[in-house]
């Protein structure tokens, strides 16, 4: 096929020798299946950003902070310097997650590099050799889906644990092959601790999975998570290995206002005095 302008350079340059077909066009990016050698890979093709149609970015860049002041300026101002910075810093977002992911042992592309905004990745394959398919086009059974949903809460788990939310999880985002499921699309992944939307993103990238493994084993459908999974994070007490039941059990017990209300003026005659005393001249 002819040999898209963005991918170019890596020919040029030898990173890949051929381009042999387009595999999907989405809404952040397009895939085309490479060769390298004589390995098969795949090369993510990012899409500008006034052509990406992925909405409330700004949401997923909370957090992100730049190493570099000037960088951080520019992409503060919205320049044409910082928005270039800004592209940088979501392409990278996607390479640096799944580094951070495969470190922790959830399965992921194995990533080669990131050139020019194209992200070089490995490209994930069934038995026989051919594509892996998307979640949403297979069908499991009950035993399977069960197995599958157990392992996806357990690569959430990891990825909370090492201080990422994917932000975008859902069957359209997840590829099986013979050994099950191996998570992808990561530029929108956001700091679980710096972004303030991380808890709903989490909660809906569970529920996403939960629904969709449901289909095939309706118990799913029962199961709390995501509400676990978070309630254990923010405690301090969730690890890579922690085994989750699924369960959990929400405080119902109304708030004591009056309380609250009489706390907080405790606190502001508090500080009050302490102003007053401040003030007040020292004796002689």
């Amino acid at each position: 096929m002819k040999t898209p302008k963005r991918i170019q350079p890596l020919l040029n340059d030898g990173l890949i020798d051929e381009v042999i077909s387009q595999l999907m066009s989405g809404k952040e990016a397009t895939v085309y299946m490479v060769r390298s050698g004589n390995e098969i890979r795949c090369a993510k093709v990012y899409k500008e950003a006034n052509k990406r149609s992925f909405k409330k970015a700004a949401q997923y860049q909370e957090g992100r902070k730049s190493r570099n002041s000037r960088r951080s300026r520019a992409m503060e101002k919205g320049s044409s310097y910082g928005r270039e910075q800004q592209e940088n810093a979501w392409q990278n977002a996607e390479v640096d997650a799944l580094y951070k992911c495969a470190d922790a042992a959830i399965r992921v592309p194995i990533p080669y590099g990131c050139f020019e905004g194209v992200l070089l990745m490995e490209l994930i394959t069934d038995g026989q050799g051919d594509v892996a398919p998307r979640l949403n086009d297979i069908v499991l059974s009950a035993q399977q889906a069960l197995q599958d949903h157990a392992t996806m809460m357990g690569y959430v788990t990891r990825m909370l644990c090492a201080g990422i939310v994917h932000g975008d999880l859902s069957e359209f985002n997840v590829l099986q092959d013979d050994h099950g499921p191996v998570i992808i699309d990561l530029p929108q992944a956001v700091d679980a601790s710096a972004n303030n939307n991380a808890k709903v993103m989490l909660e809906r990238d569970v529920n996403n999975m939960t629904r969709y493994y449901s289909q095939f084993a309706p118990e799913l459908a029962l199961t709390k998570y995501a509400k676990e999974m978070w309630s254990l994070y923010e405690k301090g007490d969730l690890l890579p290995d922690t085994e989750l039941s699924g369960e959990f059990e929400e405080d119902t017990s109304a708030a004591d206002v009056n309380s609250v209300l009489e706390e907080i003026q405790a606190a502001f005659e508090e500080e009050q005095e302490r102003r007053e005393r401040i003030s007040e001249p020292d004796e002689v």
